[in-house]
């Protein structure tokens, strides 16, 4: 049986996006509704934490410092020594109800990030019309579109080999694999890698040394909440029952970083 523990009952909103930077061996994570970015030690302790001041989706550590940050407000450099914000982006200015939710950064330094679509949620917009955006930033700040409509980005992930990558779309509990160009940072070929049953919500994800696509179920409409394990082969494998309601991601080693944001 896996060994869960609480490492801090922080009475967070929407807890989401851990990471563990390997450089200064502390967990990073965010509080998405509750506009927080915060860092502690591997046990949950000397915790520091920024006000955002408004809901944010995900953020990547940068190699030489500070933080970039998908906020409700777009893509900002973030200083978390001077608390400035610096403006990279806005790409779903004027659009109501999208934002930035779910990123992770690449083996070459490129932060893939995407959108999610409120209406999706509340049924304003049926899945086939959602307005969510797949997008990669690249080191030179340059903003690319990689898909368009999305329902809610989440589960993104490569696999070791740096072939694949994985997307989840919530909404539709459905997870891509497509092939994934390293050198030039663009996704092709589309196929379905797995689904879920109906309203389990496949949320944030990781790949494991062997290929395994480790994917969270957010369960929030069905009370399903469990980790699971997809094969290379898109067989499921394993599945944990957490003991927690709506389990929203799964942590990243920060070996890979932004090295290359300037």
């Amino acid at each position: 049986m896996p060994d869960i523990r609480i490492c801090i009952d922080g009475g967070f909103l929407l807890g989401e996006v851990p990471n563990w930077d390997v450089r200064t061996r502390r967990l990073w994570f965010i509080d998405g509704l509750g506009g927080t970015l915060m860092s502690c030690d591997a046990d949950g302790g000397t915790l520091a934490s920024w006000d955002m001041g408004c809901v944010i989706g995900s953020y990547a550590l940068r190699e030489t410092g500070g933080v970039i940050v998908a906020l409700e407000t777009g893509l900002h450099r973030f200083d978390p020594e001077s608390g400035v914000f610096t403006l990279i982006a806005h790409p779903e200015a004027g659009k109501e109800g999208v934002r930035l939710n779910d990123g992770r950064v690449d083996a070459r330094g490129r932060f893939v990030v995407g959108s999610l679509d409120m209406g999706s949620l509340d049924g304003a917009r049926a899945p086939d019309s959602s307005g969510g955006t797949l997008y990669r930033l690249d080191p030179d700040l340059s903003l690319h579109v990689l898909a368009q409509g999305i329902t809610i980005s989440n589960g993104i992930a490569w696999s070791p080999d740096d072939r694949t990558f994985y997307f989840a779309d919530c909404m539709i509990d459905r997870i891509y694999a497509y092939d994934w160009d390293a050198d030039s940072g663009i996704p092709s070929n589309r196929r379905i890698f797995a689904e879920t049953e109906k309203g389990a919500i496949p949320d944030g994800a990781c790949v494991d040394a062997q290929g395994g696509y480790w994917f969270v179920v957010n369960g929030a409409a069905t009370g399903i909440g469990e980790v699971r394990r997809i094969a290379p082969d898109g067989s499921l494998d394993r599945v944990i029952t957490m003991p927690v309601a709506c389990p929203t991601s799964l942590c990243h080693l920060f070996n890979i970083v932004l090295r290359q944001f300037q």
